[in-house]
């Protein structure tokens, strides 16, 4: 079974910074370097909103959201995409989850919660 395991998310403070992780289960490492894979991230209630992508060639895309305080990466040797989250603030706070797969847009068409369960990230004023 295919699948995005995130992990990573802590409650920090505002201004702190965190490291997600988002490694494959079921995927071959060759099937992996092949694929672009995505952060999404999730209030509940709320819709899920694309945070930052990093395709098979290396190239990303950042929210405005995020631009200036993420980066994300990718080692295709270990089959994990990393987010590196800078100058958190309030209203970070949400659950993040990885994606891969067909792509529509900037995203994908299947996001959060269809590869994985998330990880939460709690940023406090």
């Amino acid at each position: 079974q295919v699948q995005l395991v995130e992990s990573g998310g802590d409650s920090v403070q505002a201004g702190g910074s965190l490291k997600l992780s988002c490694t494959a289960s079921g995927f071959s490492l060759d099937d992996f370097a092949d694929s672009d894979v995505g952060w999404y991230r999730q209030i509940p209630g709320n819709e899920c909103e694309l945070v930052s992508r990093i395709d098979n060639d290396g190239r990303t895309y950042y929210a405005t959201s995020a631009k200036g305080r993420h980066t994300i990466s990718r080692d295709d040797s270990k089959g994990t995409v990393y987010l590196e989250m800078n100058s958190l603030e309030p209203d970070d706070t949400a659950v993040y989850y990885c994606a891969t797969g067909a792509r529509y847009g900037e995203g994908f068409v299947l996001a959060c919660g269809y590869w994985g369960h998330g990880t939460q990230v709690t940023v406090s004023s």
